[in-house]
């Protein structure tokens, strides 16, 4: 689903429609052929991840099948909410390391479909390049 430019920015325009009405900012996110993965923090007080996760999917499914005739998402998302202790930036390091692991591309600088929100790409990779990885466990 997520391998030519107009679906990602068309689906990319939505999430940010729905973070921008839930207040979030898209801190990190990466396109996979065949998901997503988006690191967004709350920047009000009122911030609710399962309603922006509901607008997003809402929203960017609306558009797609508009675009395509077919359904975008399953039922159901996989969220984690990160602990004082969790690095933000060594979690946008995973996000952006997902198309090396699969091996779509050889440095996260070739990958079309990631990217940040609120930073450049530039900054975001630097960012993430500084960062520890994660520990595996």
């Amino acid at each position: 689903m997520f391998t030519s430019a107009t679906i990602v920015d068309l689906v990319l325009a939505q999430f940010g429609r729905g973070a921008h009405e839930q207040g979030f900012a898209i801190i990190a996110y990466c396109f996979m052929p065949d998901h997503v993965h988006v690191l967004i923090e709350g920047t009000a007080p009122n911030s609710d991840m399962k309603e922006f996760a509901k607008a997003a999917k809402q929203y960017a499914g609306f558009y797609y099948k508009k675009h395509t005739a077919r359904s975008l998402w399953q039922p159901s998302y996989w969220d984690h909410v990160l602990r004082d202790e969790e690095d933000t930036w060594s979690v946008a390091r995973d996000i952006v390391e997902n198309p090396l692991t699969d091996g779509l591309a050889q440095s996260p600088d070739e990958y079309p479909f990631l990217g940040s929100c609120t930073v450049s790409k530039k900054a975001l990779l630097f960012a993430v390049s500084c960062a520890k990885p994660r520990a595996r466990g």
